[in-house]
């Protein structure tokens, strides 16, 4: 029988990683980049925009209540959500182009779960050591000391974690008035719900999954992956310039140019946070953070050899480098016919939804027939049909606005309310700020013609006859012989 005990796992154990703090550019540039979008994240909500009395004065607002979105002095509504998927697509085509450009630059800098992965082992560093000192308490048996920096640390990560859940509600409601809410129990249900599943999320996932969601959770590294070509700037060991290795920095100075650059000190391995070693080539683990950069550019200054052993490098300029040819300069890299295009579409794309921003008219129209019944024959013979019509002000300020019917011969209308005698071609309403106004209106035209004949109604603001808006229908009356 088969010794199932010796049976191999379908699934390897997670292998723990700590990674070791090394200073350099690269590192620096992290520094930066997370303290600004962590700043971003955290600051956006609290940052005020007068759009006056009617409106709210949040910059960012996500309003699920009036179905509004705010962003500084833009304002999108239900039916201008194009808008949004505009965005959309810009940023999915942004990423084609810095992937296609720099591979995966994002996942190393500013992909969330890379900031907050980055933030929670920076604290981890402060509490407990860097890598050593954090292998050696990993190894230590459960005493009262280890169970007290555990819960020391994770009491840390607990808090940022509950700062970043509580930062996104933040976005979906006035802050001021929901934090004062949240912390006297007067909040919605939801608020503490959203909170506590992001905190959770952002413990688990920052503070215990770290690598293995960027290796097996992520998909978008496999996306990238396809995007990536022999042009594109990405992570690389030089191999023809490290190889044979010298395994040590004394043996390396006494065998000369016997051996390689590189001395397997194993820096570039110790400093990567997902636990990669570089020098196996291109890999998925690797999301191009650089850190391997900064740690082998150290070591090679120390033993008195050149930079770059390890460098952003593209598989082309690799070839070159072999043959003793000069690189093709960076610029043109960066600025080559694929990139060109994914910026052309990019920057089109914006283009087109700035200059919709600034031509679309802040008046909208919708009109829906009612269908039970669909007609009325008045006494006089002629035929009555009703509508809902809803006039949109999508600005902070009260309009005029008068609906007109075109089309539909002989047809006069009134609005729910008025009598016939007060029928006319024209309706004036005022409409409130940033509100829908619904009303019903009746039309009443001639028996005589097609049973059903379309029209349309149209919407002008009075204060700007060139904003009008349109929207289509139908006229019903009987059939012949009924």
């Amino acid at each position: 029988m088969t010794d199932q005990s010796k049976t191999p796992g379908f699934y390897e154990k997670r292998k723990a990683v700590f990674p070791k703090q090394v200073d350099g550019p690269f590192r620096r540039f992290k520094w930066v980049v997370m303290a600004v979008t962590l700043a971003i994240y955290w600051g956006t909500p609290w940052i005020r925009w007068d759009r006056g009395p009617h409106a709210p004065d949040q910059a960012v607002l996500v309003d699920l209540a009036n179905r509004r979105f705010y962003m500084f002095s833009i304002e999108i509504w239900p039916q201008e959500f194009y808008y949004i998927a505009g965005l959309l697509i810009m940023a999915g085509i942004g990423l084609f182009l810095v992937t296609s450009a720099v591979g995966r630059a994002w996942c190393g800098y500013a992909c969330p779960q890379t900031v907050w992965t980055d933030l929670f082992q920076h604290v981890e560093r402060f509490l407990d050591g860097d890598r050593n000192a954090q292998m050696k308490l990993e190894r230590a048996p459960w005493t009262l000391g280890k169970l007290w920096k555990r819960l020391r640390k994770w009491a840390v990560w607990l808090g940022i974690s509950f700062l970043t859940g509580g930062a996104w509600i933040f976005y979906f409601a006035d802050a001021p008035t929901l934090q004062h809410d949240f912390w006297t129990g007067q909040a919605h249900f939801v608020a503490y719900a959203t909170t506590f599943l992001l905190m959770m999320t952002t413990f688990i996932l920052g503070g215990f999954m770290r690598e293995q969601v960027c290796i097996y959770m992520c998909p978008w590294p496999r996306i990238q992956s396809a995007m990536l070509d022999e042009k594109s700037l990405i992570v690389t060991y030089k191999h023809w310039r490290g190889e044979p290795r010298s395994h040590g920095k004394k043996r390396a100075e006494e065998e000369g140019e016997a051996f390689g650059d590189c001395i397997d000190c194993l820096q570039c391995v110790q400093v990567c946070p997902t636990g990669i070693d570089i020098r196996e080539g291109p890999q998925i683990g690797c999301i191009t953070c650089a850190l391997c950069i900064d740690a082998c550019d150290k070591v090679m200054a120390q033993i008195g050899r050149p930079r770059g052993l390890i460098d952003y490098a593209t598989e082309l300029d690799c070839e070159k480098e072999m043959r003793g040819e000069t690189p093709t300069p960076v610029l043109r890299t960066l600025f080559r016919p694929r990139t060109l295009v994914y910026f052309g579409i990019w920057a089109g794309i914006g283009l087109a939804m700035l200059l919709a921003l600034g031509n679309r008219t802040r008046i909208a129209l919708s009109a829906d027939a009612d269908r039970n019944p669909e007609y009325v024959r008045l006494s006089d013979g002629a035929i009555r049909n009703a509508y809902l019509i809803k006039l949109s002000n999508m600005e902070s300020r009260p309009r005029a606005m008068q609906v007109t019917l075109d089309g539909l011969p002989g047809g006069l209308m009134w609005a729910e309310g008025g009598t016939r005698d007060q029928a006319a071609r024209t309706i004036r309403f005022d409409v409130s700020p940033d509100q829908v106004r619904k009303e019903r209106v009746y039309v009443v035209a001639p028996a005589s013609g097609a049973a059903r004949e379309d029209f349309s109604f149209t919407l002008h603001a009075i204060d700007s006859p060139e904003e009008s808006a349109q929207d289509e229908d139908s006229f019903v009356r009987p059939e012949a012989g009924k």
